[in-house]
């Protein structure tokens, strides 16, 4: 059964899920960075992933760093799993721009995170609502 990593429960805000991930929204509203989880138990690596799932989590990343990057107006999008902090598989999709808090730096660890207020987020999810029409289910 999947179970969210608390660090990444705690961090984010829940959007909504595609056919295997789940997309959630880190909550630092000085980047439009989202986060995708396998919704799979116990998997810390990509290559933990049969074959078709491998494919489908770069499908999903890969189109929806495209719809980001075109949505959020990115400059760059940079997309990467580390995991040294928290082990569960995630990907992070962060749309960069040049005059963003930390550029050309990464983002981690560079300033305190400013949360979303609850409108910001409202208006990300209608944003996405308009672009997100196939194989997403958004959270209620």
């Amino acid at each position: 059964m999947f179970v969210l990593d608390t660090r990444l429960e705690q961090d984010t805000l829940f959007i909504g899920d595609f056919a295997l991930c789940r997309l959630l929204l880190m909550n630092d509203a000085s980047y439009s960075w989202f986060v995708l989880v396998p919704r799979l138990e116990e998997v810390s690596e990509v290559f933990q992933l049969s074959a078709a799932d491998q494919q489908l989590l770069w499908q999903e990343t890969s189109a929806f760093a495209e719809i980001v990057k075109d949505t959020f107006g990115a400059d760059k999008m940079n997309i990467a799993t580390l995991g040294n902090v928290v082990s569960q598989l995630h990907v992070h999709v962060i749309a960069r721009r040049r005059d963003d808090a930390a550029w050309p730096a990464p983002v981690w660890g560079r300033h305190p995170a400013s949360p979303y207020a609850a409108e910001q987020v409202e208006a990300i999810k209608r944003k996405l609502k308009l672009v997100l029409t196939d194989n997403f289910t958004f959270a209620e």
